[in-house]
């Protein structure tokens, strides 16, 4: 990450790391350079990784999942009842 800082890069993607020690270190090692980091787990929160000096936080695909699963409740509902779940509707 220092060679892209170096090299001129105006944010550094960190999408793999998720111990607060190594992310602590990164930002420190980039600095000044922003720092953004995928949340890759529950207990990654966006409040502890602005503390770290995280710029900006990512979260990838992982929106998806919760929707999907709230599609399936909903299309399963439909499936057994005849109709959609009131959530549907606002």
């Amino acid at each position: 990450m220092q060679a892209y800082a170096e090299a001129g890069a105006d944010l550094l993607y960190a999408p793999g790391v998720s111990a607060a020690e190594d992310i602590g270190a990164i930002v420190r090692a980039v600095a000044p350079k922003p720092v953004n980091v995928l949340l890759i787990s529950p207990e990654m929160r966006a409040a502890d990784l602005q503390v770290l000096g995280v710029a900006r936080v990512s979260v990838g695909g992982f929106l998806a999942a919760p929707a999907r699963a709230a599609f399936m409740a909903a299309a399963e509902e439909l499936r057994r009842t005849g109709s959609l779940p009131a959530a549907s509707f606002g």
